[in-house]
């Protein structure tokens, strides 16, 4: 029988990343992502036939495309082990900064009333959740699949927070919130990087000719739904923290800026209603 050294130099040779082999390993063996070094110290060991057999079904899933994430069914999102599976987004790095964003502007003596926009699998309401235990945190999807799973991670990993089902704001139930938050679909339809994301839900990545379109609406109504003093933070794409910033402007909202993510990139933008602090 292959041994793990046999197993991970097949993965190259099928074109599968060398991380990916490894965590596809330590899924099969039933060990966590964190023990890449377990391997290492384990390189001549066999394994079995089921093992084996197991790893061939999955790599060659990766090499058609299926994110690792649904492969082994969890993502780590801001410490939170996620459960997702194809009814979801898999959670980006890059949405930490979101997140991060959130919990400067969140007090962590203080309550607030905060809204995740498309929440999907629950992470930025269950990170903020987890940090800031005083804030009221609501989570909102269009999907009763994607807030399936949300719901899911919510009872296993324990921040309390309240799921509702519908479109943006149209589904939040409080008239006001100190946060709104929401990583929403941003990609343009026909964009070139769509084919490599075709095992992802295309609703929860595409927004019209430009991927604007979710991010207008919501700009458009938070005014309304804004405690006095109230952030709304976007996650948007590479190139729209410019139009984005002149959407929050236009809506009339204050202090419009943009945070980059640990690549330097304009991820983030957001902005304040008038008002007390």
């Amino acid at each position: 029988m292959p041994t793990v050294a046999d197993t991970l130099r097949a993965a190259t040779v099928l074109g599968v990343d060398r991380l990916d082999a490894q965590l596809l390993l330590l899924h099969a063996l039933g060990r966590g992502p964190g023990e890449r070094a377990w391997l290492l110290a384990h390189d001549g060991d066999a394994l079995s036939e089921h093992t084996a057999s197991a790893l061939e079904a999955l790599f060659l899933r990766r090499t058609a495309g299926e994110p690792v994430a649904y492969l082994v069914g969890e993502k780590e999102f801001f410490g939170l082990p996620l459960q997702v599976d194809a009814r979801v987004l898999v959670p980006r790095p890059d949405t930490e900064t979101l997140v991060d964003w959130a919990l400067d502007l969140l007090p962590a003596d203080a309550p607030a009333a905060v809204v995740d926009l498309g929440t999907g699998s629950g992470a930025i309401a269950l990170a903020i959740a987890r940090h800031r235990p005083q804030a009221a945190v609501d989570a909102v999807d269009a999907s009763e699949a994607a807030l399936a799973v949300a719901r899911n991670n919510a009872a296993r990993l324990g921040p309390a927070v309240r799921f509702f089902h519908g479109d943006w704001l149209a589904g939040a139930p409080e008239p006001l919130y100190t946060l709104i938050v929401s990583n929403p679909p941003y990609i343009a339809e026909g964009d070139s990087h769509l084919p490599a994301l075709a095992h992802e839900p295309t609703s929860a990545l595409t927004a019209g000719a430009d991927g604007l379109d979710d991010i207008r609406v919501i700009v458009r109504d938070a005014p309304a739904r804004l405690a006095p003093g109230g952030w709304l933070l976007l996650e948007h794409g590479w190139d729209q923290a410019a139009a984005v910033r002149a959407l929050l402007a236009g809506a009339g909202l204050e202090e419009v800026q943009s945070r980059t993510d640990l690549g330097g990139i304009e991820r983030c933008s957001g902005a304040r209603l008038a008002g007390h602090r």
